[in-house]
């Protein structure tokens, strides 16, 4: 098979992930598309993202691990060098939202959420760099979010906060690290996004909070739009940087 290049994915079943692989997607793009794959709906949602990137024209490849898992970072980049032989760039996607009350929270649950988010950033930029280096358009995306720059009382997101500030934190320290070896390290920061709708109904969020200043909530393809960018040949002297795809959220 012909690849111009490869990307990596992770947390790409549905939502932000899956709404960047279809937009990446297309003759000639490697992806290596990652989910938890807890339940048979998380594997379903998969399964159409990957069915849909492959109409597209795109090679595709499935590999579920979680994250917070001892060496899953490590094996899903060595899943997709021996898949496709290459790996040219990433987007680091996966995570979850946790509104949970600091004082009902445990040291535990925190260094979870900061594995999932910071460690497995970490675990798969350690694993993927030789790879990343002989490329010549390598680069890396996280998906941060806005509530590790926006705090309200009644809208905390404490251990995803504080999980999210250290992963942009790593990637700036990535940023100034690779750069001398030209790799991009960037990173997009949503604000509220709706969910997919086939798997997801309405949340209360949608009733209770106003739209930010350009007037409606983001989509899951304004964020992929942006990341997209990032990864093009017309982002290759764009490093270290937060872009924020949030309407206008945090302008006050």
């Amino acid at each position: 098979m012909s690849i111009k290049k490869v990307i990596l994915i992770t947390g790409s079943g549905s939502g932000i992930g899956a709404a960047i692989a279809r937009e990446v997607a297309e003759p000639g793009i490697g992806l290596q598309l990652h989910a938890r794959g807890s339940d048979a709906a998380s594997r379903e949602a998969m399964q159409a993202t990957y069915d849909f990137v492959r109409d597209k024209g795109a090679h595709a490849n499935i590999y579920y691990a979680d994250l917070n898992e001892p060496g899953a970072g490590h094996n899903v980049v060595a899943h997709t060098t021996e898949t496709f032989g290459q790996l040219d760039q990433i987007v680091s996607n996966a995570g979850h939202a946790s509104k949970k009350n600091l004082q009902n929270a445990s040291s535990q649950e925190l260094l979870a959420a900061v594995q999932n988010m910071a460690g497995a950033l970490l675990e798969i930029t350690q694993a993927a760099r030789p790879q990343l280096q002989q490329s010549s358009q390598a680069s890396i995306v996280l998906t941060s979010s806005f509530v590790a720059h926006r705090f309200r009382p009644t809208e905390l997101y404490p251990l995803t906060a504080a999980a999210k500030a250290a992963a942009e934190a790593l990637a700036m320290s990535l940023a100034a690290e690779l750069a001398p070896l030209g790799i991009n390290v960037n990173s997009v920061v949503p604000g509220y996004t709706l969910k997919d709708p086939n798997r997801h109904a309405a949340s209360d969020w949608q009733q209770r909070l106003t739209p930010p200043p350009l007037g409606r909530f983001g989509s899951p393809q304004d964020i992929a739009s942006a990341v997209a960018f990032l990864l093009s040949e017309k982002a290759r002297y764009i490093t270290g940087q937060k872009l924020a795809v949030d309407g206008g959220l945090c302008l006050g």
